[in-house]
């Protein structure tokens, strides 16, 4: 299991905001933020200010980019889109920003009813929310969150006033991305999910039901607003969370059945699917299905943070039309690797006592059970 992110949207979010609250959490990305943002070409329009500020009473992180007055116009997503992949940026880092970018040019295209490739951004796409979106995937990535979770969100009150007048909050590029996200309505009033904020949310696609079971609280930060809210702080916090340690564990499971390969294409795709990356087993058992098909069940675990990979994996390498995907939770016991009479063993520390057996690869040349079955007792008392 690998490390969990929880944003708490106390007083909303934004571009800004988040990258503030990132850096709050994980300072030691602040070289690489730095770099990436020159690899992207921006620094010689804009000229980031990090600094460390008190908000409402709360010590915090708060970031302003600077914008040199001879910046040519950034305005259209095509334009973007082709800086971006023009760009010297990493390619990991590049896919982010592009991906968040995209969700946002999708919203403004359904919101205004015209094609996404024709979207204007007006105000939201200045320099400054180029770079508060090249900052959030320079922070994403280096970050490397196996998975993320948000608070409720505030919902906001009032209007905003854009180049196309007084539009109600959220604007309607904010609702089109936060959709099926919970709300909640503090009373408090102004725009508080900015449609850079909220296409960061879309991108990374948190649930709102906190951190996965088994994590410990391992960090914290807070990133602050530009603006001064009535009644309540105008900052982001995130909650760092790792794996505890110990047994407790999340996993992935995919599960489907096979009634139409055979036993020989289905031991070879298992073959493949075990070779994939964050696969951590494989295996099926055997039962009978509709028109009494002999069938597969089959059963393959993976990396709770690459479940998706491998759910592609298994519909290319078989024949299934459909995956059964959840997390589960696991227990896993501390074991120990060791050498006795030439030969690999493990030792499990179970409950009350601990266990040791040798490697079944290892005895596998030593002929006849019997012989085998001493070689393993003598590792084993030796």
């Amino acid at each position: 299991m690998s490390r969990h992110v929880h944003i708490d949207a106390i007083g909303g979010l934004s571009g800004d905001m988040f990258a503030a609250a990132m850096l709050s959490t994980f300072p030691e990305a602040r070289d690489t933020l730095i770099a990436d943002l020159q690899d992207a070409g921006l620094s010689m329009h804009v000229t980031p200010r990090i600094d460390s500020i008190r908000k409402a009473g709360f010590a915090a992180t708060q970031i302003v980019f600077d914008i040199s007055s001879d910046a040519p116009p950034t305005h259209h997503w095509k334009d973007i889109r082709a800086r971006l992949e023009g760009s010297g940026l990493k390619a990991s880092v590049k896919a982010t920003a592009i991906g968040i970018f995209t969700g946002l040019a999708e919203a403004e295209a359904a919101s205004h009813g015209v094609p996404v490739e024709t979207v204007h951004f007006h105000e939201i796409a200045d320099w400054d929310s180029l770079a508060d979106i090249v900052a959030a995937a320079s922070l994403i990535e280096s970050v490397e969150a196996g998975s993320w979770s948000c608070s409720t969100l505030p919902l906001g009150r009032g209007r905003v006033d854009t180049q196309h007048g007084l539009i109600p909050v959220p604007a309607p590029a904010t609702a089109h991305l936060l959709a099926g996200f919970c709300f909640v309505d503090d009373g408090v009033e102004g725009e508080r999910i900015t449609p850079t904020g909220a296409a960061i949310l879309r991108f990374l696609a948190p649930t709102q039901n906190g951190p996965p079971p088994g994590m410990r609280l391992s960090g914290s930060g807070i990133g602050a607003g530009q603006r001064d809210l009535k009644g309540i702080p105008n900052v982001c916090r995130l909650l760092q969370f790792e794996p505890a340690a110990g047994e407790v564990d999340m996993v992935g499971q995919i599960s489907f059945e096979i009634d139409d390969m055979t036993p020989e294409e289905l031991s070879v795709a298992l073959d493949h699917i075990r070779s994939g990356e964050g696969v951590m087993d494989a295996g099926y058992t055997v039962g009978y299905g509709k028109k009494s098909r002999i069938r597969y069940n089959v059963t393959v675990l993976a990396q709770a943070s690459r479940v998706d990979e491998v759910a592609q994996l298994c519909l290319v390498e078989t024949s299934t039309i459909g995956l059964r995907i959840e997390t589960v939770r696991r227990r896993v016991l501390k074991r120990e690797a060791g050498k006795a009479d030439g030969l690999r063993t493990k030792t499990v520390a179970r409950p009350g006592a601990s266990t040791t057996k040798v490697e079944s690869d290892d005895l596998a040349a030593i002929p006849t059970l019997a012989a085998r079955r001493k070689a393993a007792t003598g590792a084993i008392d030796g």
